[in-house]
């Protein structure tokens, strides 16, 4: 059973509009209704390797105060259904591999919360949340808009051949770019990130722009003081929230 004791360090204001939720293929979910009331855009968001949907909680305040709601979901094996196994580095592609099965019920789930409008769905996620967020959006899909951070749709390039049992199980965004139709996408990343080589993010907003993919935007610091430049945004942490949320104003709330 979901335990309200997991939001219990979320500040007041976001704690009394958060609900702790089971979606799709009993998926476990954080909903946050934005303040501006129904009927809501919202963002569905996937966290990085290991950590949980509860984290980040600044990001879903200025989302929730901007009038955008949140989905935020655990990966399979972890937050309420931890699993070491599947968060170890070379379980990536039966992660990824997973994740990518159940979005299409969270997201049936999710068109039916009340105050969810439907027809206005963003998709995201970090590290290996945005690797299931972009090679989702190579099939046909719901999305008006999509955000990454420090993520790679290039797995090529990612580096030592870390992700060649994810490229031979298809699922590498980059070889799929057939399937991809043209939204707003915006990508941010350390040009010093140590996990996800700024390489494996850049060749893929290049190779969209080749094909008029747009509009899509990368955004980049050279360093940020985060740890191995990966695991947030450091010092400019505040600057790309700002920048995610004006993003998806943009995209969501505007007419």
């Amino acid at each position: 059973m979901t335990s309200p004791a997991r939001i219990a360090h979320y500040p007041t204001s976001l704690r009394e509009r958060a609900a702790l939720r089971r979606l799709g293929p009993d998926v476990p979910a954080l909903l946050i209704e934005p303040e501006a009331g129904a009927p809501a855009p919202v963002l569905l968001w996937l966290h990085g390797r290991t950590v949980s949907k509860e984290l980040d909680s600044a990001r879903y305040t200025r989302l929730m105060r901007a009038g955008v709601g949140v989905c935020a979901l655990d990966l399979p094996g972890h937050g309420e259904r931890e699993d070491p196994a599947l968060q170890a580095s070379d379980a990536l592609p039966d992660l990824l591999a997973a994740a990518l099965g159940e979005l299409d019920g969270v997201v049936d789930d999710l068109r039916r919360v009340g105050w969810v409008d439907p027809e206005r769905l963003a998709i995201g996620g970090m590290s290996a949340g945005g690797m299931v967020t972009l090679r989702r959006l190579c099939d046909p899909h719901p999305f008006r808009c999509a955000v990454v951070e420090a993520t790679a749709g290039d797995f090529a390039r990612a580096g030592e051949g870390r992700f060649e049992e994810a490229r031979r199980r298809g699922l590498d965004p980059l070889e799929h770019l057939d399937g991809w139709r043209p939204l707003p996408l915006l990508a941010m990343h350390s040009e010093a990130d140590a996990v996800v080589p700024v390489a494996a993010i850049r060749g893929f907003i290049e190779a969209l722009r080749a094909r008029g993919a747009g509009p899509v935007e990368l955004a980049t610091w050279l360093e940020t003081g985060a740890p191995q430049e990966h695991l947030g945004f450091g010092r400019v942490a505040g600057e790309a929230r700002q920048r995610l949320v004006a993003f998806l104003a943009e995209h969501l709330l505007r007419a």
